[in-house]
């Protein structure tokens, strides 16, 4: 009897021991000691996911037991990419996989089946259409928003005619931006008027020669309001090269040298400034607490400011 319970301890141990990590409860490193962790951004281009990487880092580089990677499709609009690098990230059995989804609808099923593997999933930024996630950090973007129409509002006294330049029509936080913008404008202020919406999927040069031919199609055009970092500075760009700068005002999103300098010609009025920083910074630690079978809040903001002329050198 005494024998048989020795050989069944001895088959359990070396059944634990072949059992991959995640199935063996939270707290549990890979074999060289350290958390495999892959943030999986929307591009490596914008300012903003340069900064969201480097709070990545310092966090991994002050936790000190991270093995951390990085991903991101060479364009703005493929999500099919994206996807296909959540899905390298479960084979590879990483332990934690940061995303900023390109699309909420494309990304959900990565996500879903990234959780089914065990492995722990922290949302960047942009929401995903399942909740099956472990923290989702991002910016209150409707009410940043509100306050963009506000301040917008505000410069063009009220009244006049307005365009929007969006970014990726797939993306939550591109919707969310514009529909809130959009419905604080038609319920607080009926004399201004909305021409039109145009998607610039992030790009500069897109954003520059669509905000163009919105001037172009309307000469009494007021304002211009953008939704993310590339289409601020394109849209910055062209009401420069026309000869608007100041006459057209224009409200953006996100903080960068180019849209520090855009304020400083006196091209752009006011930017939505996010903490790109701290979602990554946050991100790896909310990953590894999760990791470890620690309580993990599910959603966090990170927090909005507006940058105008007067506070831009306070601006970090």
């Amino acid at each position: 009897m005494k024998k048989k319970i020795v050989l069944i301890a001895v088959f359990l141990v070396a059944l634990i021991g072949i059992l991959p990590i995640w199935a063996r409860g939270g707290g549990q490193q890979a074999s060289d000691g350290k958390i495999k962790v892959i943030f999986i951004a929307m591009d490596s281009i914008d300012e903003h996911w340069l900064k969201v990487k480097a709070g990545t880092e310092d966090k991994a580089k002050e936790l000190g037991n991270i093995d951390l990677s990085f991903n991101a499709p060479p364009g703005k609009v493929d999500a099919n990419i994206q996807l296909q690098m959540v899905e390298d990230a479960i084979t590879k059995k990483m332990d934690a996989i940061l995303l900023a989804p390109l699309d909420r609808d494309a990304l959900s099923p990565g996500v879903d089946r990234a959780k089914a593997a065990g492995i722990k999933v922290i949302i960047i930024d942009s929401a995903v259409s399942t909740s099956n996630y472990d923290a989702f950090l991002s910016t209150d973007n409707g009410a940043a928003g509100r306050t963009a129409a506000d301040q917008l509002a505000k410069l063009i006294n009220e009244r006049g005619k307005i365009a929007i330049i969006n970014a990726q029509p797939g993306a939550a936080t591109a919707m969310i931006r514009e529909n809130d913008f959009r419905d604080q404008i038609t319920k607080k202020y009926p004399n201004i008027t909305i021409v039109g919406t145009q998607y610039s999927d992030g790009d500069k040069t897109k954003a520059l020669n669509i905000a163009t031919d919105f001037m172009t199609a309307n000469p009494d055009l007021a304002g211009i309001y953008a939704t993310n970092e590339g289409s601020t500075v394109g849209a910055g760009n062209a009401i420069e090269q026309a000869g608007k700068a100041g006459v057209i005002k224009f409200v953006g999103f996100d903080w960068s040298a180019d849209t520090k300098a855009l304020i400083e010609r006196g091209a752009l009025q006011a930017t939505m400034v996010q903490n790109p920083y701290q979602m990554g910074y946050l991100g790896v630690q909310a990953a590894v607490d999760a990791y470890n079978g620690k309580a993990v809040q599910k959603a966090v903001d990170t927090g909005v400011t507006v940058a105008t002329i007067e506070n831009k050198d306070t601006i970090k």
